[in-house]
């Protein structure tokens, strides 16, 4: 991950280890995610969700549930403080791709219409 990412703006709150990810979007409405750890475990799982959910549109991010972790049996391996980083890092990516998206509308809202 680019040091000009480590912002506060990008840390994951609610987690043990220090986490931090970060958004980008394209001219297609395709998010892509950067992200890191200070820890090795957390840093498997924030390259899991990276893996997940880069390439998808905002709207395919907001319908994966935080369910998800116990459907995939991830759950049962970490430990509470853990389980509970990993879906405050999935509500932190949810909220970037959210944001990112409204920004795109607003920015296609603004522009002058070539009709």
């Amino acid at each position: 991950m680019e040091h000009n990412v480590l912002k506060q703006e990008n840390k994951v709150k609610g987690c043990q280890s220090t986490v931090f990810v970060h958004a980008t979007m394209d001219e297609n409405g395709i998010v892509t995610f950067q992200g890191d750890s200070d820890s090795q475990l957390t840093k498997g799982l924030v390259a899991l969700l990276i893996r997940g959910l880069s390439n998808c549109t905002a709207d395919e991010i907001q319908r994966v549930p935080p369910s998800f972790i116990h459907d995939a049996g991830l759950a049962v391996s970490l430990t509470p403080s853990r389980n509970n980083g990993f879906v405050n890092m999935l509500a932190t990516m949810k909220r970037q791709a959210l944001l990112l998206a409204a920004e795109r509308a607003a920015a296609a809202a603004a522009a002058p219409s070539s009709a």
